[in-house]
C-alpha cells in the first residue's frame, strides 16, 4: 500500500482528496502548511506528495526544495498557478509533475498513478541503467545506441544527449530551461528555438508519425515528456 502527504491549506480540497485516495486502498497523511508539511515528510516517508504551492506559512517551490534536499520522491504540484514561468518554476525545483486546479478528480489520480510506477525502478536493473524499450525503438544507455527496425540509428551528440536527458525520466515533464541547460549548458537556459529544431530531428529518426508524436510530447510553454 503507497502512502501519499497531500499539502494544501483549502480543507475542501484536502478533504476530498483524502476521502477519493483512501477509497483507493492510498494510505493518506495531510498537512495545511509548509512547516507541518516538511515535518510529515520526513518522519511518514510518503512515496509521493501532492503540494498547493500556496501555502500560507511558505511558498511550495521552497517546500519543494526542501524535500529535494534528502530524497527523490515523486512530488505532484496541484496548484492555481497557471502561468508557463510559475509552472518551470516548480519543475526546475524538483517537481515531477503539475496539475492546475480546478482538476478533474480522474486525471489526477492517474498522473499520481503514473508518479508512483515512475519511482519504482524495474527489479534488479541499477540506477542509472538499462534498456529502454518502446513499440518503435531501444535505447541502451549503457551502451548509448538506439535500435530501430532492427538497425542502429545513427544519432548526433546533442540529439543523444537530449534524448537521454528524456528517457531518463520517463513520464515525467522536463521543463525547457532544464533540458537547455543538462544539454547546451547553463548560459543556454532561454533558446528554446534550439529545443525546437533537435525534437524535431529526434521525431523523424523515432517516431512513426513525427507530426504526431506518441514518444516525444510537448507540453506547451513548458517542456517535453518522454512517454513509453
Amino acid at each position: 500500500m503507497h502512502r501519499v502527504l497531500v499539502v494544501d491549506d483549502e480543507p475542501q480540497i484536502v478533504r476530498a482528496l483524502v476521502i477519493n485516495l483512501k477509497a483507493r486502498k492510498y494510505e493518506v497523511d495531510a498537512a495545511h502548511d509548509a512547516a507541518t508539511a516538511l515535518r510529515m515528510a520526513a518522519d511518514r516517508h510518503p512515496d509521493v506528495v501532492i503540494l498547493d504551492l500556496g501555502l500560507p506559512d511558505m511558498d511550495g517551490v521552497d517546500v519543494i526544495r526542501g524535500i529535494r534536499g534528502w530524497t527523490r520522491i515523486p512530488i505532484l504540484v496541484l496548484s492555481a498557478r497557471q502561468t508557463s514561468d510559475e509552472k518551470v518554476e516548480a519543475l526546475d525545483a524538483g517537481a515531477d509533475d503539475y496539475v492546475t486546479k480546478p482538476f478533474g478528480m480522474d486525471e489526477l489520480l492517474a498522473r499520481l498513478r503514473a508518479a508512483v510506477r515512475r519511482s519504482e525502478p524495474p527489479a534488479g536493473m541499477p540506477e542509472g541503467s538499462g534498456v529502454i524499450e518502446t513499440e518503435t525503438f531501444t535505447v541502451d544507455l549503457a551502451a548509448k545506441k538506439v535500435r530501430r527496425d532492427g538497425g542502429d540509428v545513427r544519432l548526433t551528440p546533442t540529439e543523444w544527449h537530449l534524448l537521454e536527458a528524456l528517457v531518463r525520466n520517463p513520464g515525467r515533464l522536463v521543463s525547457q530551461k532544464q533540458l537547455l541547460r543538462e544539454v547546451w549548458g547553463p548560459s543556454y537556459g532561454t533558446e528554446t528555438n534550439y529545443l525546437r529544431v533537435y525534437m524535431a530531428q529526434l521525431r523523424r529518426k523515432l517516431e512513426t508519425d513525427p507530426a504526431h508524436p506518441r514518444h516525444f510530447v510537448t507540453e506547451a510553454g513548458m517542456g517535453y515528456r518522454f512517454e513509453k
